[in-house]
């Protein structure tokens, strides 16, 4: 049988003693997309994902990978005295090849080369991980929370970096609670709740399926008034007209559909 996608979970089910936290969860990951695995603390995201990569043991189900790995995971180490640089050269040997210079580069580690791990900020530690990730340059790369800890041109720089790899053909899987880094990056997600997804789809499916409600956002004179309605134009005159028996200037209106976190906690059951 000729395997289309780049992973294919079905029916994968984990318990720790009596508790069940992964009760039959189902779906696949193309070729060449960014796909989201999303889930509040306890819904069984990080198991899910040790699961596929190996890192721990399955009770049941079939878990399919159609090509190498590469996995940053959230909490990472290295000793404290070894060199970016050292670190780069001792995977890639370990993976019997030598480490994509563009990566590199591109993660800012040519310019960590002679710091030790130890010395690193928490972002840099991420960066150095994710370029340790790539050394085997994979087909499928995990990526756990991938920005933590990154300024905002660092973050830039990693979403360039992340596109780029999809640009190539790779295949992404991405764990995060960064809502609008999901909304931007992924191509589809699955939201996770009580052990079996939830939902699986793309951003803008998963808007349809929590409704169409819109936020209204009058900033005036005397604050900021937000409301939530699908009659949109209808609450704008309502809202404009409190605000001028009021006294107040209005200042600006603003409507948007909502955030991936809002309909994420619609589904999900509960807050990142």
């Amino acid at each position: 049988m000729v395997m289309t996608a780049a992973i294919s979970v079905e029916n994968l089910t984990k318990s720790y003693g009596d508790h069940a936290v992964l009760k039959g969860v189902s779906f696949e990951v193309e070729r060449g997309e960014i796909f989201a695995l999303l889930g509040v603390n306890g819904a069984g995201k990080t198991t899910t994902l040790e699961c596929i990569e190996g890192l721990k043991s399955r009770d049941g189900g079939k878990i399919q990978l159609n090509g190498a790995a590469g996995i940053q995971l959230q909490s990472s180490s290295l000793p404290a005295h070894i060199k970016c640089a050292e670190a780069v050269r001792m995977f890639a040997l370990w993976n019997g090849g030598r480490a994509n210079k563009q990566y590199i580069s591109a993660l800012g580690i040519d310019k960590l080369a002679k710091k030790q791990y130890g010395a690193l900020s928490e972002g840099q530690k991420r960066r150095l991980h994710l370029a340790l990730a790539l050394v085997r340059d994979p087909d499928i790369l995990f990526l756990d929370e991938p920005t933590a800890g990154l300024d905002v041109e660092g973050r830039v720089s990693l979403h360039a970096l992340i596109r780029e790899l999809k640009n190539q053909g790779k295949t992404i899987i991405l764990a995060s609670h960064d809502m609008t880094e999901v909304e931007q990056l992924c191509d589809r997600i699955a939201v996770l709740r009580e052990g079996v997804i939830a939902f699986g789809g793309t951003v803008e499916q998963l808007a349809r399926a929590v409704g169409r409600t819109n936020n209204v956002r009058v900033t005036t004179t005397g604050g900021q008034y937000v409301r939530k309605t699908r009659a949109v134009a209808n609450e704008i005159m309502t809202m404009l007209g409190e605000c001028a028996a009021r006294g107040e200037e209005v200042l600006a209106v603003n409507t948007d559909r909502g955030t991936l976190e809002e309909h994420f906690i619609a589904l999900s059951g509960g807050v990142q």
